[in-house]
């Protein structure tokens, strides 16, 4: 499945469940663990799993087998690691206090020009 088509089943699947503040991050010149991750806010705990579920569901159905699921009972933040795509669902005091946005886009790469940084 093509990264675009997989991205929007991944975002659909957080706003039909109204995820707040999605964030699609490209870290395909960051690090070769994953090309991109989708970063969603929920309200409670219960709405982090709800979201983290309904994009476990919604790969599933288009023929995706998630690598591994982390943190899904009652968790602050539940990480979906769909192999080229990473989805983290957290509550707004968790993803403030980890900041992942801001911890990728300020991390250097070596596809940038030399004392270059790459913002995602």
């Amino acid at each position: 499945m093509q990264i675009d088509a997989l991205k929007t089943i991944v975002m659909e699947a957080l706003e039909d469940l109204k995820a707040r503040d999605i964030a699609a991050l490209d870290v395909s010149r960051l690090t070769s663990v994953t090309d991109w991750m989708v970063v969603a806010s929920g309200t409670s705990t219960r709405h982090v799993s709800a979201l983290a579920d309904s994009v476990v569901t919604a790969v599933k159905e288009a023929g995706i087998q998630p690598i591994g699921i982390e943190g899904e009972n009652g968790s602050d933040w539940v990480l979906v690691d769909i192999g080229e795509l990473v989805v983290h669902v957290m509550l707004p005091a968790t993803r403030d206090l980890y900041d992942l946005e801001r911890l990728w886009a300020d991390l250097p790469t070596d596809a940038a020009p030399a004392g270059e940084e790459v913002k995602a």
